[in-house]
């Protein structure tokens, strides 16, 4: 068992590592393959004594209980659903350990930061112990938006997302692979999450929410419809912008071009534009189809396509981890 202690290590718990988004976070780690950490990994009980290899080692699951953070970890990464998060995060932090969680436990609490590292940095280091991912679906989109926010003044969104079924986890992959016996297999279903009173999914309203809060405007004007499609991986959205001010298409192109984070597949004379499988296993916010919304006067449209497992969760999360890593390493 891989669970040496070394007083002179950064200690990082993952919790929730046997599931789609917690395998995805150890690829991510093992690419980071950050120096001087030592990690411990948890699931619920069913995986208990399972190993993984993990950075070239066989790493043995722990069960997570309330005393698994008496060991005191210096950071720990939760991807284990919002029940989990709230029981088991406020434990941690009493621990002295600085929780980023993957769940929608916290998202919207005013307390707590909701973070893209591209987009709002500086929130990381304004945390009582707990910093919150966003939802995949909101990640991928704030990402171009806050750049166009900061330069235009956007006054309204509306989302069209068409997300893929590793985005119900493995439930939702097991599901296409059942075919015609399965929901997801030949269908286009308009319900992500539950209804609401409002007719809304939740996932609509995580949308909605999560970007007012990371753009930090409560008032802004946005709408959404969530789709499960038949995609195994990576999530697309139609977005549609419209600005305060007045914009320019070849602008908008460039800024995006030259912006962290973005890969843009704009060359419609090539049939060049993001596409699902393509941008499966990049941790980039792929952007393109950009075009003018004649509709309205300062409007574009875009399609936005992510690896909802890498950007809309794991990597999210690690950028987060290497901001506080750096920001220890100094210290």
């Amino acid at each position: 068992m891989i669970n040496n202690i070394n007083t002179n290590k950064i200690k990082i718990a993952i919790v929730g590592a046997t599931g789609l988004v917690g395998r995805t976070i150890l690829k991510v780690l093992e690419e980071k393959n950050f120096k001087n950490v030592e990690y411990t990994l948890f699931a619920s009980e069913k995986s208990e004594g399972k190993k993984i290899e993990f950075l070239g080692k066989n790493y043995i699951i722990c069960k997570l209980e309330e005393n698994s953070f008496d060991n005191k970890f210096d950071f720990a990464i939760f991807s284990a659903g919002a029940k989990t998060a709230l029981k088991y995060a406020p434990i941690a932090v009493s621990r002295g350990c600085t929780v980023i969680d993957n769940s929608s436990a916290f998202r919207m609490d005013k307390s707590i930061p909701l973070v893209v590292p591209e987009v709002n940095k500086e929130k990381i280091f304004e945390n009582n112990g707990i910093i919150a991912n966003p939802n995949c679906s909101t990640i991928q989109a704030v990402v171009p938006l806050k750049i166009l926010y900061d330069k235009y003044k956007i006054k309204r969104i509306v989302y069209s997302t068409y997300q893929a079924v590793s985005g119900a986890g493995k439930k939702g992959l097991e599901d296409l692979e059942q075919k015609e016996n399965g929901l997801f297999y030949d269908n286009c279903v308009p319900q992500i999450d539950v209804f609401l009173d409002d007719g809304y999914t939740k996932e609509e309203h995580k949308m909605i929410n999560e970007t007012r809060k990371i753009l930090d405007n409560s008032s802004l004007p946005i709408t959404a419809t969530t789709v499960r499609v038949p995609v195994t991986n990576c999530h697309s959205e139609a977005i549609n912008v419209e600005f305060e001010n007045e914009i320019d298409v070849y602008e908008i192109k460039q800024i995006l071009q030259n912006s962290e984070g973005i890969i843009l597949a704009d060359d419609i004379e090539n049939n060049i534009y993001p596409l699902a499988r393509k941008a499966n296993g990049y941790n980039e916010v792929f952007v393109g189809r950009i075009r003018r919304d004649y509709s309205v006067k300062n409007g574009i449209n875009m399609w936005v396509v992510a690896d909802n497992l890498r950007k809309g969760a794991a990597t999210n999360a690690i950028q987060i981890l290497e901001v506080l890593l750096n920001s220890k390493n100094e210290d």
